[in-house]
């Protein structure tokens, strides 16, 4: 266990399956709005972000199992019960530790980074 305020369950769901602060906010949208279609184009409104960007993140969580199609095109939230309640879980950590949970999510990301400029470092042959 950690000394964190984000429990473990949410520190690993951070690390492994939210690739950014914009999904995270679409996953929590979508949450504060079951029950509602959601359309890229209400995404990005509400998120202040590219109507492109919103439809890859509704299918990244549609993929997921966060949301899913509607009949009318559009995303609903949708998880089952276990996730649910993650996401639930997650939405308490965000509201209450925003900059800790930023910060998760943006060290996954330097992550990666870190390890793609790697990939490009000038080595010795043999070495």
């Amino acid at each position: 266990m950690s000394t964190s305020a984000v429990p473990d369950d949410v520190r690993r769901f951070l690390l492994t399956s939210v690739p950014s602060v914009p999904y995270l906010e679409a996953m929590l949208l979508l949450r504060s709005g079951a029950g509602e279609a959601w359309s890229a184009a209400k995404v990005a409104r509400r998120l202040y972000i590219p109507e492109s960007d919103a439809g890859q993140i509704l299918a990244a969580l549609d993929a997921a199992g966060v949301a899913r199609i509607g009949e009318s095109r559009d995303f609903e939230y949708a998880p089952a019960a276990e996730l649910a309640r993650l996401v639930d879980t997650l939405a308490q950590c965000y509201a209450a530790n925003l900059m800790e949970v930023t910060n998760l999510i943006h060290s996954r990301t330097d992550r990666r980074a870190m390890q793609f400029a790697d990939a490009f470092r000038l080595r010795k042959p043999g070495g």
